[in-house]
């Protein structure tokens, strides 16, 4: 598959007030947006081409990415205004950019580099519909599954099947353009009822379970913090935690891990303690800072634990 459609259009409540400054997808995770780990996820896989939708300060991936590309693949947005249309009514809404071809729908606020192949052959061979990503494992289990059959069951009981579900559905999933025809243009849906209803009507809504490699839903900002702690600690980190155009005073106390954004400053005197620094905030002299999360522009001063300044 070569078009991949990644979802930018979310709120990310949440992640308050980390996403008042950015939309979520764009956070940035050592150094660089958290969607950019997707698009290189996708292009590994051959995805050449990229769509994302977008609502929550669209302004932003024009900043992002000014040339509309990312690694030399173009990347078309579509702005969702004034209404975001969740995911079955984001799909509906870029069916033109998607040029009638099989895609990959990919949450933007996902991290992970489990194997894509698997998917793209259970989605070709069984000739499926849709085609879920599942794990075995993890903070949500919703989704029923029938190994034999390769198919989706029921979600969350939906559908009074009894189980409430065993697998994680990771936000990850190819779709044949047919899907289109399941679609309300205009309508704002989510697109779980979309799936239960395939599985009333007998489509083929099928799932592969791919527990290997690592998955994280960077929701929550614990979740944001523990997905750096592990990058580190795994030897996966794209860069250097601590940014080259970063100043760091020599006078300046760190403990544990610290990301350290590009043009960020560490005054003389500061202590800090697993904290993230967005690109160019700036701790002050004598502040003292644990688990704390500092966004671009701002001045941390004084002492602050588990806060996002």
């Amino acid at each position: 598959m070569q078009k991949a459609f990644v979802l930018g259009a979310g709120l990310g409540e949440r992640l308050r007030p980390l996403t008042a400054q950015l939309p979520k997808p764009l956070i940035p995770v050592f150094h660089q947006p958290l969607i950019t780990y997707a698009f290189d996820h996708l292009r590994a896989a051959g995805v050449r081409s990229f769509v994302v939708n977008t609502h929550h300060i669209p302004e932003a991936y024009a900043e992002a990415f000014p040339t509309g590309q990312h690694a030399g693949l173009p990347i078309a947005f579509r702005n969702e205004s004034p209404v975001r249309l969740e995911t079955a009514g984001g799909i509906a809404n870029v069916r033109d950019l998607l040029n009638e071809e099989p895609f990959i729908v990919y949450n933007g606020d996902i991290l992970t580099d489990l194997p894509l192949q698997p998917l793209l052959k259970e989605h070709q061979d069984k000739g499926n519909l849709v085609t879920l990503v599942l794990r075995s494992h993890g903070p949500a289990l919703h989704l029923s599954y029938d190994e034999k059959t390769g198919l989706v069951t029921d979600i969350r009981n939906k559908l009074g099947t009894g189980s409430e579900g065993e697998y994680l559905f990771t936000g990850i999933y190819a779709c044949q353009p047919e899907i289109h025809e399941w679609l309300t243009p205009g309508k704002v849906e989510s697109v779980i009822p979309i799936f239960l209803r395939m599985i009333q009507e007998g489509a083929r809504l099928g799932a592969v379970v791919i527990d290997d490699g690592q998955w994280w839903d960077l929701g929550s900002r614990a979740a944001y913090l523990e997905a750096h702690q592990a990058l580190h600690q795994l030897g996966t980190a794209p860069a250097p935690a601590i940014h080259p155009t970063a100043q760091v005073s020599p006078e300046a106390t760190l403990r544990g891990l610290h990301v350290i954004g590009p043009g960020a400053v560490v005054e003389a005197g500061a202590v800090l303690e697993d904290c993230i620094l967005w690109p160019g905030a700036v701790v002050a002299s004598g502040a003292n800072l644990k688990q704390c999360i500092v966004r671009s522009g701002i001045r941390a001063e004084g002492s602050h634990a588990g806060t996002d300044l």
